[in-house]
């Protein structure tokens, strides 16, 4: 029996263009992203910020020394250098119980950036989730 019959259209996507454009896609992303993640050298402005207002709490202070060593102004040696691992552990704990504590990090102008940079990483990893930065006005 031969088939001669009238033909019935066939009702499938062809899906293979839209899977080369989705790649074509991916590509340019994926060299993309990393030139998007870079920085642009800047010049900021000189002017002086504007004090903090007056919170309910007392604010946590970590301090980061000309030395890169850590201090945190809660617990009983507040002028003695703080291990990374217990600083975390002592954040955490304030953080469980009030979570609206401000946290603040002061560092030595003369510091190098990256232990300010660690100092933020390890309040991230506490559960911090707003950090301040505290400077000196231009007027001292």
């Amino acid at each position: 029996m031969s088939r001669t019959g009238k033909r019935k259209p066939v009702s499938e996507i062809n899906v293979v263009p839209y899977i080369d454009v989705m790649l074509v896609l991916l590509i340019i992303f994926m060299i993309t992203a990393p030139l998007i993640q870079q920085g642009v050298e800047i010049d900021l402005p000189q002017a002086s910020a504007n004090p903090m207002p007056p919170e309910q709490r007392e604010p946590m202070v970590i301090s980061v020394s000309k030395a890169g060593d850590f201090y945190l102004n809660i617990g009983a040696d507040n002028d003695k250098p703080i291990e990374a691992e217990l600083l975390v552990n002592r954040v955490a704990a304030v953080i469980s119980n009030h979570p609206q504590t401000p946290v603040l990090v002061r560092g030595d102008k003369a510091v190098d950036y990256g232990r300010v940079t660690e100092a933020m990483v390890l309040l991230q990893s506490a559960g911090v989730e707003k950090v301040g930065l505290m400077t000196e006005s231009q007027d001292q």
